[in-house]
């Protein structure tokens, strides 16, 4: 269920990387080397929480249940 939730953020990250790549071909000079630099880093975030939600799917730290428990049952 962790691995679901996090496609949303990487798929934002993923979007914004897109676009930084996209615009940075337009500019000149150094300005299109930091959008290439920034571009890539959005799009190895994006990576880095898909990582992190299938890591933690996997070993069962999600804790999903266990809030959905603590919400149903009314706080503690």
């Amino acid at each position: 269920m962790c691995f679901f939730i996090s496609l949303l953020p990487a798929t934002v990250w993923a979007i914004i990387g897109y676009f930084v790549l996209f615009t940075s071909t337009r500019a000149e000079g150094p300005l299109n080397t930091l959008g290439r630099i920034l571009g890539v880093w959005a799009f190895v975030i994006s990576g880095f929480i898909l990582l992190a939600g299938a890591y933690v799917s996997t070993t069962d730290l999600c804790s999903m249940e266990m809030m959905s428990q603590c919400w149903n049952s009314g706080g503690a």
